[in-house]
C-alpha cells in the first residue's frame, strides 16, 4: 500500500463536474488500496475574483486582510471534494492548511513554510479517510493566517509529501505534462518525458505557468520526485527529478515567456558606493521580488569635472508589485538624490533553459541572431549557467518565442 499526494489545480476544480471528475480519480486511487492525500486550489477565477473585491475597495489593501480573504477560496474547495467523496462511499475529511500544521513565517501573501506537523492527517489517514488539504494556506506560530504566493498549492503538495514521506507526488493540471513551451503560443510544442530539478525551477521562476518556483525548489531540496499530469486524461505526465547525465544532449530543453513582468528605470542616480543598495534593500524589505537589474551611465545627462557622475539603474518586478515598488521609490527620492522613475508594463521576459547550454557554445548567438531576424530589439539581458533571459517588447513576445522554438528545437 502507497501513501501518494495529490494536488489539483484551479481549472481541475473548475466547477461542480470537475470536483465529481477529482473525486472518481481519488476514489480508483484508493480502490487501488493506497492511502491518498489531496492538495486542492481554489476553483478556477475565485482568487482573481476575490482580488478584484478587495482592489475595488482599496488599490493597496492590508496584505494581513488579503490573506483572510484569498484563504477562503481553497476552504470551499475542500469541502465540496469532501462532500462529493461522501456522495460515492468514500469517508473523507478536509483540513485547513494549519489543521495540516502547516507553520510559516509572518510575511503576509508571500510567506514561507518553516515546518510542518502533520499529527491529524495521521490520524485521519489511519482512520481510513482520504484527507483533503487546503493548498496556499498556512497559519504562523502566533496563530495568524497566511498565503503562500501564487501557485502556493504546489508547494503546499510538495511539502506536505516531503513530511509525509509520501512514496508518490502527483501535481494534476489542465495540461498533460511540461512542453518545451506554451502548447497555446506553439501547437507543434513537445510533451518531455522527463525534465530536471534545475531546469523545471528556471522554467517555473521564467513564467511556465506549470509550477511554481519555490515548489520545484522545495522538491530538489528534499528529493521529492513528482509528476505533472492532466486530471482531464490518463496519459502518462513529465516526471521531475535529479539531472542524468543524458540529459546535457539536450541543448535548449524549453522556452519560457513571461508577460507578468513590470519594469523600473530610476534616472540620474548619483554613482557612488551605497546607492544601490539603499534602493534593493528598501525594496527587498518592502517584500519586492526584484529579477533583473541593469546600471548604466544616465542617458541626457551631462558629466561636467566638478558634477556628480550619474547613472541609470532599471530593475523589473513582477507586474503585481509595481505600485508597491513605486511607493518605495518614492519614498528615496531625497535620499538617494535620483532625478525621474520611468515605468513600463508593457514588456516581456523570454528565456531559454538547458543543462545542455553548460556544454555547448553558440547559444547567445544564436538566440540574438534568431530575435534579430524578427525584428525584435532587446532591452535587458540576463544569464546563468543553463539558461539566457532577455527583456523584449511584449507586443512582440509571442512572435519571439515562435521563431527561438522553431530555430532551438523545431
Amino acid at each position: 500500500m502507497a501513501l501518494i499526494v495529490q494536488k489539483y489545480g484551479g481549472t481541475s476544480v473548475g466547477n461542480t463536474d470537475r470536483i465529481k471528475n477529482v473525486a472518481r480519480r481519488v476514489a480508483e486511487s484508493r480502490a487501488r488500496g493506497d492511502s491518498v492525500v489531496v492538495v486542492v486550489s481554489a476553483m478556477s477565477g475565485v482568487t482573481d475574483g476575490l482580488i478584484k473585491l478587495a482592489k475595488d475597495i482599496a488599490p493597496l489593501p492590508s496584505e494581513r486582510e488579503m490573506d483572510m480573504l484569498l484563504a477562503t477560496g481553497e476552504q470551499q474547495t475542500i469541502a465540496l471534494t469532501a462532500i462529493a467523496l461522501h456522495t460515492i462511499g468514500v469517508p473523507a475529511v478536509s483540513m485547513t492548511g494549519a489543521q495540516a500544521g502547516i507553520v510559516t513565517d509572518g510575511v503576509h501573501t508571500k510567506a514561507k513554510i518553516h515546518n510542518i506537523t502533520p499529527q491529524q492527517v495521521h490520524e485521519k489517514l489511519k482512520a481510513g479517510n482520504v484527507v483533503i488539504v487546503a493548498g496556499f494556506q498556512g497559519e504562523t506560530a502566533t496563530g495568524q493566517i497566511t498565503t503562500l504566493g501564487r501557485g502556493g498549492s504546489d508547494l503546499t503538495a510538495i511539502a506536505l509529501a516531503a513530511a509525509l514521506k509520501a512514496d508518490l507526488c502527483q501535481i494534476y493540471t489542465d495540461v498533460d505534462g511540461v512542453y518545451t513551451t506554451d502548447p497555446r503560443i506553439v501547437p507543434t510544442a513537445k510533451k518531455l518525458a522527463e525534465i530536471s530539478y534545475d531546469e523545471m525551477l528556471e522554467l517555473a521562476s521564467l513564467g511556465a505557468k506549470v509550477m511554481q518556483s519555490r515548489s520545484v525548489e522545495f522538491a530538489k531540496k528534499f528529493g521529492v520526485v513528482f509528476e505533472v499530469r492532466s486530471s482531464l486524461n490518463d496519459n502518462p505526465g513529465t516526471i521531475v527529478k535529479e539531472e542524468t547525465k543524458s540529459m546535457e544532449g539536450v541543448v535548449v530543453r524549453g522556452v519560457a515567456l513571461d508577460k507578468n513582468q513590470a519594469k523600473v528605470t530610476l534616472v540620474g542616480v548619483p554613482d557612488k558606493p551605497g546607492v544601490a543598495a539603499k534602493i534593493f534593500k528598501a525594496l527587498g524589505d518592502a517584500t519586492v521580488n526584484v529579477d533583473m537589474i541593469i546600471q548604466n551611465i544616465s542617458h541626457g545627462s551631462l558629466q561636467t569635472a566638478n558634477s556628480t557622475p550619474t547613472t541609470d539603474i532599471s530593475f523589473t518586478a513582477d507586474k503585481p508589485d509595481l505600485l508597491k515598488a513605486q511607493k518605495v521609490i518614492e519614498g528615496l527620492k531625497k535620499e538617494v538624490g535620483y532625478r525621474e522613475v520611468i515605468t513600463a508594463e508593457k514588456i516581456g521576459k523570454l528565456s531559454i533553459v538547458g543543462v545542455g547550454m553548460k556544454s555547448h557554445t553558440g547559444v547567445a548567438g544564436k538566440l540574438f541572431e534568431t530575435l534579430a531576424n524578427e525584428g525584435v530589439n532587446i532591452d535587458m539581458i540576463s544569464t546563468s549557467e543553463i539558461k539566457i533571459s532577455v527583456v523584449i517588447d511584449l507586443a512582440k513576445g509571442e512572435q519571439a518565442v515562435k521563431a527561438v522554438h522553431a530555430a532551438f528545437i523545431g
